[in-house]
């Protein structure tokens, strides 16, 4: 479903991306893993086309990003964000059915609410969270609604950027198989970025480690603990000794 050859991306003199080449099969599960500051968050921005790549190519389901214009390339993705991002003046079902709203295949409002508070019941949320706006909400709970937008408009691509920030262990186990039963049911593909390893056991069928620009390592999630990779065995261990150079 997305293949990625030969991505480059510099800003400046910071080169982040040198070269990645990622394959992620239709339907699958990838997680992309690597410490802060490695360019997982520039890859996702590259294949939404936030960020123009130096070079490289990128196809999305055997085409060029963007064929067919950038809207309709857009409505084949949905986004969980890092820190929510939701808007703190719409209520949490305007902000659940935002992009239902918009766009030349916008729903009436009605329409649009119905699928919201679907999509609340379906991440665990009771129909009367729909009135309420996110300062009322726990931080789980406004994950949840991230993830509800995320899902609403029936998406081929989820993306989730560190799925799990700010949650606490309960509540980050919580999310994590939310986001495994909803992509497994949708029949989604998927790319999360996280260094949080509990997620990626929990969400993985293949894992990608990216460092110093490429992608290192790839393989499917029952041979993380296996490969002989150092910088993968350094990352999944969290020694600091290794050929990953920790700030000091």
């Amino acid at each position: 479903m997305i293949e990625i050859t030969g991505l480059r991306k510099s800003f400046g003199a910071k080169r982040v991306l040198d070269g990645v080449t990622l394959s992620v099969p239709r339907g699958e599960s990838m997680v992309i893993i690597g410490g802060s500051g490695t360019g997982k968050s520039v890859l996702l921005k590259c294949i939404l086309g936030l960020v123009q790549p130096d070079g490289g190519t990128i196809l999305i389901d055997g085409a060029a990003a963007e064929t067919g214009g950038r809207e309709a390339f857009l409505a084949r993705f949905g986004m969980l964000f890092q820190g929510g991002a939701l808007f703190d003046s719409l209520s949490v079902w305007q902000n659940v059915a935002f992009r239902l709203l918009r766009g030349s295949a916008r729903k009436s409002r009605a329409e649009a609410r119905g699928i919201a508070i679907e999509k609340l019941r379906r991440v665990g949320l009771a129909p009367e969270v729909a009135d309420l706006y996110p300062a009322e909400l726990s931080g789980g709970m406004q994950k949840r609604v991230g993830l509800a937008r995320a899902i609403a408009a029936e998406p081929e691509i989820i993306f989730f950027d560190e799925p799990t920030t700010g949650l606490d262990p309960i509540m980050a186990g919580v999310i994590n198989d939310l986001i495994r039963e909803i992509v497994t049911e949708m029949g989604a593909t998927a790319m999360t970025i996280t260094h949080d390893m509990s997620s990626v056991r929990a969400i993985a069928d293949r894992v990608a480690m990216l460092h110093g620009g490429v992608i290192r390592w790839t393989g499917p999630i029952d041979t993380l603990d296996t490969t002989d990779d150092p910088f993968v065995r350094q990352f999944i261990s969290g020694s600091a000794e290794g050929p990953i150079e920790a700030l000091r």
